[in-house]
């Protein structure tokens, strides 16, 4: 009786309060589609057992009646998306209003088999978001909700918690500064790779970071998306072995060039306590009400000697239990992570593994549904955000039905996106997030028909047939996109950009040109679209390196025969290849390296965080923010085309190079060109510091 009396209640109260549940969906089209206001109104959709919506005519708008706020948003983007041919993405959006509304025949209906839809890496947040503002995030945001993600990392407010953390047990204020890194490196300080690079980080800037986590929180909850926060799992300060001299911490050894954190052993009794007041203090900054936290021991290597990895899971899941009750721990499915010994006392019905390289691992699969844990499929799609065209988008939909439809679905959980660097290939995490709407088995090249009319705002014979000579190319099977040569650091023969790349070009370069050529013819009927003058510059770039690669085996070539005339040749026509690219590239604000600098620049609220941004900023594009060596691994690994930096840094070394091998054959004792320096020079000078580096 006392049920049935509430539920009269609840159903007399005005409609307009009992369509509160969807206020931030409301303010999502005021924000975004504000022509739709007064056009589209939302409803709790009655019995849904698992997320869904349903898209009602109703009269001249529509009606979006979903399970929950989530659902509601990504039927609105559903709407915008396959009705009015507009959408949102990180490489231009395309919301202008449309002439007339589209009438929707009847009622249709879209239900999610996937109680995940998950988006971003650690290091999404510096190779993208080091340097965020509100407005950056709130787009973010925007474009998760209309996208269907309803669980996303949230990792840029943690240096508030750790300093808080570090307080409590006895750190000066000297020593947590010197274990916070600068804002361009905290994806790895976080993931346990390095502590304190490119730090100092101010407190007000600590500060400013925290203040806006907490209001992502709030924008997240308002779009039914649950945050996903960094968990405790014993990275500490390698100075707390002096503070904690009886507890069994373990130095973690090397990272690339640096030097790791440690670990406090998850066994050890200080760790619970340890645990605690980290919990207790991310509570204090964010609230009570979160369910998922992250974290990867020995993440990428590390020292486990002396740690038994099956009570060392136990422990940190207990502990994050017994602080945040109920609550999820989320590790990466990566390399041979998580390892199947730190699962094997865990509670599996509170974990979840990200399988973040589904395009070219099985994880899932050669450990048997990790060995009957809950995963969510995901593409990382590309390293480092480098500018190149991939994702095997056939291959996307094909694994998620496989997973979906074989022996180990009962644990596939969802889908998601874990790119490194999010401003790039749009079309591949279109893609990856819907196939968790999708219950049949989807076919890309059908898809992409739809993907091309919302993107660019109308469906066109000539886009559209250019995209389906991309899904042949390099949008076909995944085979790792060829980096740009023009980017490379000289060498002859030419070498891969970074040390992990290739240069290797797996489809035919006549029918990728072929499909850029369909492509611009369209270019005088869409001359107003960003969305399709930005593609088109990104085509139009692998097209010139694909070109320039063959050019420089010519160069190659006449170095190995000594032939100055044809080298003469050939080193010219690089040139003005990467000349071309530089023009092209200065052709849309959204490919100069102005653009970033100015982020970065304004960042900083005073001109030592200024200067700590840019010298931050411009590390990680070229030397990474390594140390002196020339014998390490990342250089250049976030390497861009853009226009200004196309020209000074990467045709810069060419030019250098070229000059030496002349000096060489004209008989002069000239030392190779020290590329390091070079570039540790060009940072510099592009960060405003001095020769001492990074602050």
């Amino acid at each position: 009786m006392k049920r049935f009396l509430i539920a009269l209640l609840l159903a007399a109260l005005p409609a307009a309060l009992r369509a509160g549940e969807f206020f931030g969906e409301e303010n999502l089209v005021a924000r975004r589609v504000p022509w739709l206001m007064g056009h589209v109104r939302f409803e709790r959709l009655a019995g849904a057992g698992t997320d869904a919506f349903e898209l009602r005519p109703d009269g001249a708008g529509v009606i979006v009646a979903a399970s929950g706020p989530n659902a509601a948003a990504a039927g609105l983007g559903w709407y915008l998306k396959y009705y009015c041919h507009r959408s949102m993405s990180h490489i231009g959006d395309n919301l202008g209003p449309v002439g007339a509304l589209p009438t929707l025949a009847g009622p249709v209906r879209i239900d999610s088999w996937a109680k995940f839809r998950y988006a971003l890496n650690y290091c999404t947040f510096n190779y993208t978001m080091s340097f965020y503002s509100w407005k950056d995030w709130e787009h973010e945001l925007d474009w998760m909700a209309l996208s269907g993600v309803n669980l996303m990392l949230v990792a840029n407010g943690e240096e508030a918690v750790w300093q808080n953390t570090l307080k409590r047990l006895d750190f000066s204020d000297d020593e947590i500064a010197r274990f916070i890194p600068g804002p361009g490196y905290t994806a790895w300080w976080l993931m346990g790779n390095v502590e304190g690079l490119g730090g100092p980080m101010s407190q007000d800037m600590i500060l400013r970071r925290s203040k806006i986590q907490r209001m992502m929180i709030e924008r997240m909850r308002s779009l039914g998306i649950e945050p996903m926060l960094p968990g405790f799992y014993g990275m500490v300060p390698a100075a707390l072995k002096g503070k904690l001299k009886k507890a069994h911490i373990v130095d973690q050894g090397p990272w690339a060039v640096f030097t790791r954190p440690a670990i406090l052993d998850p066994t050890d009794p200080e760790f619970a306590r340890v645990a605690g007041i980290y919990y207790e203090e991310v509570r204090k900054l964010y609230g009570p009400d979160l369910h998922f936290f992250s974290g990867d021991p020995f993440h990428e290597g590390g020292i486990m000697e002396g740690v038994d990895l099956g009570r060392a899971g136990a422990g940190i899941q207990s502990v994050m239990q017994a602080n945040f009750a109920g609550s999820t721990w989320v590790l990466q499915g990566w390399i041979d992570n998580p390892r199947k010994e730190l699962l094997a006392e865990t509670d599996r019905s509170h974990i979840l593994v990200q399988e973040l390289f589904g395009e070219k691992t099985h994880n899932w699969e050669t450990r048997r549904g990790y060995e009957g844990t809950p995963f969510v499929w995901c593409c990382i799609d590309n390293f480092g955000e480098r500018p190149e065209l991939n994702g095997g988008l056939q291959h996307f939909a094909d694994e998620v039905y496989r997973a979906h439809a074989g022996e180990f679905g009962k644990f596939l959980q969802g889908t998601g996106v874990m790119p490194e660097g999010i401003d790039n290939n749009p079309v591949a995490y279109d893609l990856a997030l819907e196939l968790s709407w999708h219950g049949e088995h989807v076919d890309a090249g059908r898809w992409l028909d739809g993907y091309a009319a919302y993107r660019y705002g109308r469906a066109d014979p000539d886009i559209s047939e250019g995209w389906a000579l991309l899904l042949k190319t390099a949008y076909g099977p995944y085979e790792g996109a060829p980096e740009i040569v023009l980017c490379a650091r000289p060498a002859m023969p030419p070498a891969p950009v970074t040390h992990w790349g290739s240069l290797n070009v797996s489809y035919d370069p006549a029918v990728f040109a072929r499909a850029g050529e369909l492509f611009a013819r369209a270019s005088d009927r869409f001359r107003d679209s960003e969305t399709y003058r930005l593609d088109l510059v990104s085509f139009r770039l692998q097209a010139l390196s694909n070109q320039a690669l063959g050019v420089a085996g010519e160069v190659s070539d006449a170095m190995a025969k000594r032939n100055r005339p044809a080298f003469e040749d050939a080193a010219a026509r690089f040139l003005r290849l990467g000349g071309a690219a530089d023009e092209l590239l200065n052709s849309e604000p959204y490919y100069r390296l102005g653009a970033y600098r100015v982020q970065a620049l304004a960042y900083g609220s005073t001109e030592a965080e200024k200067q700590e941004c840019l010298a931050n900023a411009m590390a990680l594009v070229t030397y990474w923010g390594g140390s002196d060596r020339n014998d390490d691994k990342l250089h250049d690994y976030a390497f861009k085309a853009w226009g200004g930096m196309m020209d000074t840094y990467s045709m810069g070394r060419w030019r250098a190079y070229f000059d030496h091998v002349r000096a060489t054959w004209d008989g002069a004792n000239a030392p190779a060109p020290d590329f390091f320096a070079w570039e540790r020079q060009w940072a510099q000078k592009n960060a405003g510091v001095g020769a001492s580096g990074m602050p």
